[in-house]
């Protein structure tokens, strides 16, 4: 019998891809909470390189890291598929899926989370966004109907962004600046699943305050 297990943090933005994916996949699977402050023995034995959430089990063997994981997951169930049949559109999935994880994740952090002079950083996640939209205005893999690996991929740039953001008391990513992305963020979470995945923005309020105290103390402080 098949058994699949998800080791992850609910929150996180890696862990709501993996859940996303198994979800549009209609597959069943079992959660396990991670403290990432105090890591469990199963956290450490299935992922003692990166030592880091998402681990997706199935049948006992390990897949770690998220986008390798939604492909894994698009190979495994081949129903609603994830990844485009055109191999070139499927390279171009993964290019701006890496862009995101390379290039715009770090660049977030350092702009909205970072300790002393900012912005260098902000600037740096501006040319970030601008290269990612300009992408976006080309590339077709971005005008699907479905939610597909780059939309669930995506949804740091378009949730956790605004959010930090927000937290952070600086805008960076706005409608009036990124239209293109704003637009796609309003397909994509019209979607039921990806909605009832993204965690609520107060309780991220509540854990960033927590965990960077040092980020504009006067901020979302309610």
């Amino acid at each position: 019998m098949e058994h699949l297990k998800l080791l992850g943090t609910r929150g996180s933005p890696v862990n709501a891809r993996v859940e996303i994916a198994l979800q549009l996949k209609g597959v069943d699977y079992e959660f396990a909470q991670q403290d990432l402050q105090n890591k469990s023995d199963e956290l450490l034995k299935y992922n003692p390189i990166h030592k880091k959430i998402p681990v997706l089990l199935h049948n006992g063997l390990p897949i770690v890291e998220s986008l390798l994981i939604l492909e894994y997951i698009d190979e495994i169930w081949k129903e609603n598929a994830l990844l485009p049949v055109d191999p070139y559109c499927r390279a171009q999935a993964r290019f701006w899926a890496k862009f995101i994880d390379e290039m715009i994740m770090p660049a977030t952090v350092n702009a909205f989370l970072g300790e002393g002079d900012t912005e260098k950083a902000t600037e740096e996640l501006q040319e970030h966004l601008k290269t990612f939209e300009k992408g976006m205005k080309t590339a077709e893999l971005f005008k699907e109907n479905k939610i597909k690996y780059l939309d669930i991929a995506g949804l740091f740039v378009i949730y956790w962004i605004p959010v930090l953001q927000e937290f952070a008391g600086k805008n960076v990513l706005t409608r009036d600046n990124f239209p293109e992305i704003m637009s796609w963020a309003d397909d994509i979470f019209s979607c039921d699943v990806v909605q009832k995945n993204l965690p609520d923005k107060q309780m991220m309020f509540g854990f960033l305050r927590l965990s960077f105290p040092h980020v504009n103390p006067n901020a979302h402080r309610q």
